[in-house]
């Protein structure tokens, strides 16, 4: 698909582009129920123009650090849609939690990116994030049983870490507990295109 001529002057990622369509395929369905949801690490801001264009009944709050944000929030300004309101600064280690709380949270591409401490702190702020019975999803790699699942995740995970040895493709099996620990459980493990996964979870209460 074409870089929409709108944008061109603003950050672009080609991973956003690919992979938005089969992220949405499953997002048409998992959120189809719900009405507000706060994505962490919006980046961009491609996927939030992308799946608030699609998915009209809910609200698309994007939200990511402080110094993404003056790009972020000139796409979304520009794209100027009625559920997808000016985008939160929000650090997960230091920012308070929005004042209404999201009953779907939604991340890509972050939890490698993340130190591990700092994925930790995320799932520890998750109840604080959403509402009682919310839904959460994450895309990205993940690997299995101490495991790459491919080549390509494995020799992305050296690049990774040569930049920041902090970073790299974390275990799915560790994120589980993360996220059981909160009460959140496993509900969907998608393949997704590019050895990626989109891990879908409920909050028990």
């Amino acid at each position: 698909m074409s870089r929409d001529n709108k944008y061109t002057d603003l950050p672009f990622s080609q991973a956003c582009e690919n992979n938005k369509a089969p992220i949405l395929s499953h997002l048409q369905q998992l959120f189809a129920k719900h009405q507000r949801v706060l994505e962490i690490g919006s980046g961009t801001g491609q996927h939030a123009l992308y799946f608030a264009e699609h998915l009209p009944h809910l609200v698309w709050q994007a939200s990511d650090q402080s110094q993404y944000l003056p790009t972020l929030t000139e796409r979304i300004r520009r794209a100027n849609l009625a559920n997808l309101p000016l985008p939160l600064a929000l650090d997960i280690c230091a920012d308070a939690a929005p004042v209404t709380r999201a009953d779907a949270l939604f991340t890509a591409n972050t939890l490698h990116i993340m130190p591990w401490p700092v994925v930790q702190h995320f799932f520890s702020r998750l109840n604080e994030l959403t509402q009682p019975e919310a839904i959460l999803c994450i895309y990205g790699p993940f690997n299995y049983q101490g495991h790459f699942t491919s080549t390509s995740n494995q020799a992305f995970d050296l690049s990774l870490k040569t930049r920041d040895p902090a970073m790299g493709i974390r275990d799915h099996e560790q994120v589980l507990v993360l996220a059981q620990q909160q009460g959140f459980h496993l509900t969907h493990d998608h393949a997704m295109p590019a050895n990626n996964r989109l891990l879908c979870f409920s909050k028990v209460r």
